[in-house]
Parts: structure tokens; sequence; C-alpha cells
């Protein structure tokens, strides 16, 4: 640890005790790393997290007394950081013993990226999981595995380095999103602004996916997910499109995608015989779209000033094939709980 770290590893805790020790351990045995100081905020865990913590008298703890949520937990702590850069890592991830080492090597010779982070594995097999993400046309991540493709979309907020001075300027994450689809937010904005987001071929992290909203990962060859995942997830992407999107074809694309959506929640609604479904998670989501489309606006009006991209460069890491169509006929109707 130091006075004057270059990076600060902020560490977003809910009981996470099964795994934490060996997230912050990762961080310690980095090999050539820069200078770097931990934060951890506890998001007022019931498990024994800040017994742990308090293993590692060198890790600054924020101990909040009410749980709230992963994007106003990692705002706190980008708030006290003191680092030039600033890494996002979850509690239940791992980096590479040369992680640190990568990214800042990368961020130093590749100057106009503005979001980087690393390959990611999974934890028990270490299969590779994804090199960053492109997107598709209704802002589903779709994950790259090309060693050869450095710019992506997005990166996930499991393992995302950033400029401090950037997370400052694009204002963090917004606390409304409470999870998902955050990450997705910081890099389009980025990307915005005419930045890149880069997963450089090297190093890497391993991660156990899904653990805190649940889902996100086949089981026994079929989805599982919660309403509550899929609400967050297709309201803040859906926000995401409308705050991020070039203006002419955002008159196309949202038209198009709640459309996309009313269809989609009807037909796996019949499927499942599950009016909750849509209830929770279709109606609910383009409701809470109407009802807070004055404020999205008024967030897009104050970030389009420091937009320096267009449609081409924006949408140069995106696909157009849609990523739940390639999902359903993989693994079929989620499971939802």
């Amino acid at each position: 640890m130091t006075n004057t770290p270059v990076c600060s590893i902020c560490i977003a805790n809910y009981n996470g005790e099964r795994m934490l020790t060996e997230c912050i351990d990762s961080v310690l045995a980095q090999q050539n790393g820069p200078d770097i100081e931990i934060i951890v905020h506890d998001d007022a865990s019931t498990d024994e997290s800040l017994h742990i913590l308090a293993r590692y008298p060198d890790v600054k703890v924020i101990a909040s007394r009410e749980n709230v949520g992963f994007c106003v937990a990692n705002n706190r702590m980008v708030e006290v950081a003191r680092g030039e850069f600033v890494l996002l890592l979850n509690n239940d991830a791992a980096l590479f013993p040369d992680a640190l080492h990568t990214l800042l090597d990368h961020a130093r010779t590749h100057t106009e990226c503005g979001i980087l982070s690393l390959p990611q594995y999974t934890w028990n097999r270490g299969e590779l999981v994804d090199r960053g993400c492109l997107l598709d046309p209704f802002y589903n991540p779709v994950p790259n595995v090309r060693a050869r493709r450095l710019d992506v979309a997005m990166v996930a907020g499991a393992c995302l380095w950033i400029r401090r001075s950037l997370w400052c300027d694009i204002g963090g994450f917004p606390a409304w999103m409470v999870s998902l689809a955050e990450d997705m937010y910081l890099c389009c904005e980025a990307r915005r602004r005419g930045l890149s987001v880069q997963v450089p071929n090297a190093s890497g992290y391993k991660h156990h996916q899904g653990q805190s909203l649940g889902g996100n990962k086949p089981i026994r060859g079929r989805l599982h997910s919660t309403y509550r995942r899929r609400a967050l997830s297709e309201f803040n992407k859906t926000a995401v499109l409308m705050l991020c999107t070039p203006w002419p074809s955002l008159v196309v694309m949202l038209p198009v995608h709640s459309l996309t959506l009313i269809f989609e929640g009807l037909i796996l609604t019949a499927l499942r015989r599950d009016l909750k479904l849509f209830q929770r998670v279709y109606a609910n989501t383009l409701l809470r779209l109407w009802r807070d489309r004055g404020k999205l606006r008024a967030l897009r009006r104050a970030q389009r000033t420091h937009w320096r991209s267009g449609n081409h460069s924006y949408f140069s890491a995106f696909t157009l094939v849609p990523r739940k169509l390639v999902l359903l006929w993989r693994y079929g109707v989620p499971n939802l709980r």
C-alpha cells in the first residue's frame, strides 16, 4: 500500500464471506503491479464479511448500515478513491497474478482507450467466458471470444478499469439502476465521448457469474434467472438504449425495441402460462420507462454536450444477430423463480 496509489481497487461486497478472501488475496499477490489502495464497501452484510475484512488492516472498509445496491456502493468507493485509475472488482472475482501490470501498461500505451478489462474465465473450470462483449440492436451483450479483437462495446463491472477523472466526468453509475447494465451505460457513454473500450489479449480474471442476483448461466442445459433480475435487466438495458443511442438511429430503434419487448413478453407468458412474468418484467419495464421519461431525457441532454462519436464509430462494436434468439435456440425458454 502507498500514500500515493496509482490505482484504487474498489470491491463491492454483500455476503461474500465464501469468496472475499480469495478476491483480496489475488490483489495483494500481484506481480510487478502499480502502487495500489484497496477499498471495500460492505453493503450491510449479514454473514461474517466484516470479520474477514478485519484481517486486512490496510484495506479501507466502508461499512454501510443499509443495503444500497451495487451502483451506490461503487459510487461511494470511487468518491473516496485517490488513484489515477480505478479498478472495479466483484467480490466473486479473482485476478491473475499479472492483471494490474497488464492493465496499467495497456492504459499507458493506448491513451485513446477510456475503459479496460481482461479476458474473463469461469471460476471452477477456467474456461473462457468472454473478452468483453459486443451489443446486438436491442442492447443485449454478445460475448466476444476473438483474441484479435481488442475493441468491444462493453466490459463487465466485475473487472472494470477506468481513469478516475473519466468516471467523475460521466458521473459514475446512475443510482436508480441499482444493479445490471450499469457497466453497459458507463462503457456506452465513454464510447459516445470518442473513447474506446478494450480488452488486452493477455492475463485475465476468474469469476463466479450470477452469484449476487441469480441467473446469467446455464444449469443442465437450461438458462435460469429470477423475476427481479429480468426486470432490472430489461429496464436498465432499455434505459441505456434511450440514453446513448445516436439520435437518427434512436427514432427507429426505440419503437422497434418496445414492440419487440411486448411481443417477447406475450410469447413467453403464453409458453410458460405465467401472467406474473408479463406483469413483473415486461409491463413493469414499459411503465417505468414512461414514468421516468423526463429523468432520462434530462440525463441524455446533460451528457450529449460531451459526445464526439457519430453513428458509424458508435455502432462499430454492435452485431446484427439478436442475442436472445441465439440463447432461445441453444437453451430453450428460460426458467424463472
